[in-house]
């Protein structure tokens, strides 16, 4: 059983506050993803889960036992890091075998437990070598398989793909995901890539100044956003946002008209929307404005255009062509638009 809570957590040095009233609770076998900038309060998070900081006030429970006074060691508790923190004498080999060591896991179950571990991140043919004689890619998979080869309780990841190129990535994310719904183990991974909490997670927790956002399934978090920092964030692009005023169901702002939406709303709000789920028309408009960029995505053409001090794009099919300051005009349907308060940043429920 791995069930992880933290209940009511805080972080304080001083007067800064680094995670402010953090409550969650992780279910057994969860991939649960800490998501936000830099500074946001993720990694301190992490830390504290894995006992590198203390927690200042609140508790965290690993299954029905309070951990705030055990040591990292007495936690159950494997992590890995954005440096692979290998040791560079010793071959792969004996680099997944050191916790076992440490741990003094019995030596004639060493071999198996290794090999193992080996197999899952496919290093079978680099377990002589040294750290210095692998990519990045194998590095990483060495530090993964160290974790995974005593089979802790909890797998802490903090942001382990950071110093891989686009295309290691990819494969290493794959391979994470691959790990995990293999070996069942509760995960809290931090990332400031939304891609990489997308693609992995089972549910995301937006974090900002030391605060959550939101938690939700990553379709959740994208199709309804709680306010407009998580819209900001979430998305690639990210989602469109225009502030104007909304009078009698109709938005608009400069270059922009959009009609039908919710009538019980008014005054100056934020308009949001994906960039592909508007389409560049010829008649009946939402947006008629002169276009500011246009980029070849490969799949797709991105038109932008500036309108009331925002950038706003859309995604077109990559055949599409005009010239920048040519006036064109795209479809917004008012059912796929999001409503945020503009002094807030709060979500304004529709209806």
């Amino acid at each position: 059983m791995a069930r992880l809570q933290l209940k009511n957590v805080n972080k304080r040095w001083g007067s800064f506050v680094g995670v402010e009233n953090f409550d969650l609770d992780i279910a057994d076998q969860e991939f649960l993803v800490l998501l936000g900038p830099s500074g946001c309060g993720k990694s301190t998070t992490m830390r504290m889960i894995a006992g590198l900081e203390d927690v200042t006030d609140g508790q965290i429970l690993l299954g029905d036992k309070v951990v705030n006074d055990l040591e990292p060691k007495d936690r159950d508790i494997s992590m890995v890091f954005q440096s692979y923190g290998l040791y560079p004498n010793l071959s792969v080999y004996e680099n997944i075998r050191f916790p076992l060591r440490v741990r003094k896991v019995p030596k004639d179950q060493h071999h198996d437990m290794v090999m193992k571990a080996i197999a899952m991140v496919e290093l079978e043919d680099f377990m002589d070598r040294r750290p210095a004689e692998l990519s990045g890619g194998q590095r990483q998979r060495v530090a993964l398989g160290r974790a995974i080869v005593r089979k802790p309780t909890v797998f802490l990841m903090d942001e382990p793909l950071s110093n891989l190129d686009a295309k290691l990535r990819v494969s290493t994310r794959a391979q994470i995901k691959n790990l995990q719904s293999k070996l069942k183990t509760t995960t809290v991974y931090v990332t400031h890539d939304q891609i990489e909490a997308m693609t992995l997670a089972d549910r995301v927790v937006v974090m900002n100044k030391g605060k959550i956002q939101q938690v939700g399934t990553p379709t959740d978090i994208y199709d309804n956003p709680a306010n407009t920092f998580v819209a900001s964030f979430i998305g690639s692009p990210a989602m469109n946002l225009v502030e104007g005023r909304l009078e009698d169901g109709v938005f608009s702002a400069d270059g922009i008209r959009v009609e039908g939406l919710p009538a019980s709303a008014s005054g100056n709000v934020t308009l949001g929307f994906r960039a592909e789920d508007a389409e560049i028309v010829e008649e009946e408009a939402q947006i008629s404005a002169p276009m500011y960029s246009i980029e070849l995505l490969g799949e797709a053409s991105m038109i932008t255009w500036r309108l009331a001090g925002s950038l706003v794009s859309i995604k077109t099919n990559k055949e599409y062509r005009a010239e920048i300051g040519e006036v064109v005009k795209a479809r917004i349907p008012a059912a796929i638009c999001h409503l945020f308060d503009t002094k807030t940043g709060e979500r304004i429920a529709h209806g």
